[in-house]
């Protein structure tokens, strides 16, 4: 049976979808002897694959691995990075960084911290940032000043960013001090830098921005630059067409599931 070839690429934790699209563009895949094209279909049990002129063997496909890491400030949120930065891979032993294709769903800004998703699936990864997945994620937000109930509407209903309307989002105060005022929100979409872009727009610029939960799935007792693998009911929540009651189950962390690193 043919798939595409980056669907191909991306069950064998080659890379995500994406990413093994730009591979394919790159011209860093061959199929049968010939520079692979975007769109083109191949049997992965018949036809031979090379991706930079390494025989792609589907019985070398690696265990599927699911993690939850709580990214400290200063860490990219790639697999390598240009200008030689921390990247998320960092944060996991030599064992999980090599020949694993272990990637983040997403992303999290280099100033911003909490909860990020590592896999080699990516077909969940394609699944979990396509737009037509409106998974829940939660952020704690420290903005400068306090934001009057008007601006906490509008960010509520949606706002305008690039012409275009961002979704409702639930927003809610947690604290107050002086000059700062933490709130809760809520997103279902995740443009580039989107929750900073609106602060701004409204008058509150961001301060700090820290992701507790991503759906049901929650940091709690996950220190700074700890991981730990997802339980099977995790993996199973993310794979399942995403339902609104999801939002409001809660997950304990076994004290023996996290592995402790701290930067």
């Amino acid at each position: 049976m043919t798939e595409k070839l980056q669907k191909i690429l991306s069950q064998r934790g080659i890379a995500s979808r994406r990413g093994a699209e730009a591979m394919i563009l790159a011209g860093r895949v061959m199929l049968n002897g010939s520079v692979a094209f975007l769109g083109q279909r191949a049997d992965p049990w018949r036809d031979e694959i090379r991706v930079d002129g390494a025989l792609l063997r589907s019985e070398d496909s690696p265990q599927r691995v699911y993690l939850l890491v709580h990214k400290p400030a200063g860490f990219v949120s790639t697999c390598r990075d240009p200008q030689k930065r921390k990247t998320v891979l960092d944060l996991l032993p030599v064992s999980l960084q090599e020949g694993q294709g272990i990637h983040p769903v997403g992303r999290l800004d280099t100033d911003s911290t909490g909860a990020l998703l590592l896999t080699n699936d990516g077909e969940l990864t394609f699944q979990l940032t396509h737009p037509r997945h409106e998974i829940a994620k939660t952020y704690e937000v420290w903005v400068m000043g306090h934001p009057s109930a008007s601006e906490l509407q509008a960010w509520r209903q949606g706002v305008m960013l690039d012409g275009r309307r961002t979704l409702p989002a639930q927003v809610r105060v947690l604290c107050q001090s002086d000059d700062q005022t933490c709130l809760e929100i809520m997103l279902k979409e995740g443009r580039n830098r989107q929750i900073r872009r609106v602060a701004e727009q409204l008058g509150h610029p961001v301060k700090r921005l820290h992701r507790v939960a991503i759906g049901s799935i929650r940091l709690e007792r996950l220190r700074r630059g700890q991981y730990r693998f997802l339980t099977p009911d995790e993996i199973a929540q993310l794979k399942m067409p995403w339902e609104p009651r999801c939002q409001k189950l809660t997950l304990t962390l076994p004290a023996q599931a996290t592995k402790e690193r701290d930067l």
